[in-house]
């Protein structure tokens, strides 16, 4: 009778084992098919967050030079000598914040020392594109991204911003940005391999998308082009190397 006993409780407890079992497989099996789509979704999230920022300061920034432009097409009328662009096909578009031209020159090119050229217009007081006098505020540049910086010189006119953060949604975000802007219109310039020169001339003091310490990724956007420019992102091979296939 012990021996019959025995046996049933080693069957009964073998059985709850194996049920002990399947339960813990299951729970794994469900933990794992909530995980799964929970990092796709915040994947998808913060590309969504990245585009949609890095897109309304594209674009708010981009109508703010366009505006300067609209309302003052003579540019500056002072003689800008070797220090400016007066006479190039850059004018009126702003100048470089950093110019020596101007009274007090910013210490970078950053888009938030951005000044508006025809106002005045006759001397190098130009007026602030953004601030109070304005009334246009620059938000702070999206998370995981640098300050906007500004270029106008022989290429043409362009601003840009970069990242050196390796989150899986940036790069994704960035390729997807680019495809909103028509082609030549915008580049994703790839640092991860080394410090990258923006410009044809690649002179001292000529922006660059700096690698730093690790991988880095830039994205800029032109204002206007000037036949030298080069281009050197192409998420979708339809600019070409180097923007052949750009007018």
């Amino acid at each position: 009778m012990f021996s019959n006993f025995f046996n049933k409780r080693t069957s009964e407890t073998g059985s709850a084992l194996v049920y002990i079992l399947i339960a813990i497989a299951l729970l794994a099996a469900l933990t794992a098919s909530f995980m799964k789509p929970s990092s796709q979704q915040t994947t998808a999230q913060g590309s969504y967050n990245a585009i949609t920022e890095l897109n309304a300061q594209t674009e708010f920034i981009r109508s703010s030079i366009q505006e300067c432009v609209l309302t003052y097409p003579g540019g500056d009328r002072g003689p800008l000598g070797n220090n400016g662009l007066q006479g190039t096909p850059n004018t009126p578009y702003p100048i470089n914040p950093s110019s020596p031209y101007l009274t007090a020159p910013a210490a970078n090119d950053q888009v938030q020392f951005l000044r508006c050229p025809g106002n005045p217009g006759d001397d190098p007081d130009h007026s602030n594109v953004f601030g109070g006098s304005s009334g246009k505020f620059l938000p702070p540049p999206p998370d995981l991204f640098d300050d906007w910086i500004y270029y106008s010189g022989t290429d043409g006119v362009f601003f840009y911003t970069r990242t050196d953060k390796t989150d899986a949604f940036l790069q994704t975000a960035l390729s997807k940005l680019d495809d909103n802007f028509s082609e030549c219109q915008a580049d994703v310039v790839d640092a991860s391999g080394g410090d990258i020169e923006l410009t044809s001339t690649a002179a001292a003091g000529d922006p660059e998308c700096l690698q730093g310490a690790g991988v880095a990724t830039c994205f800029r956007v032109w204002v206007i082009i000037q036949p030298s420019a080069v281009y050197l992102g192409d998420t979708d091979g339809e600019e070409g190397v180097g923007g052949a296939n750009c007018p």
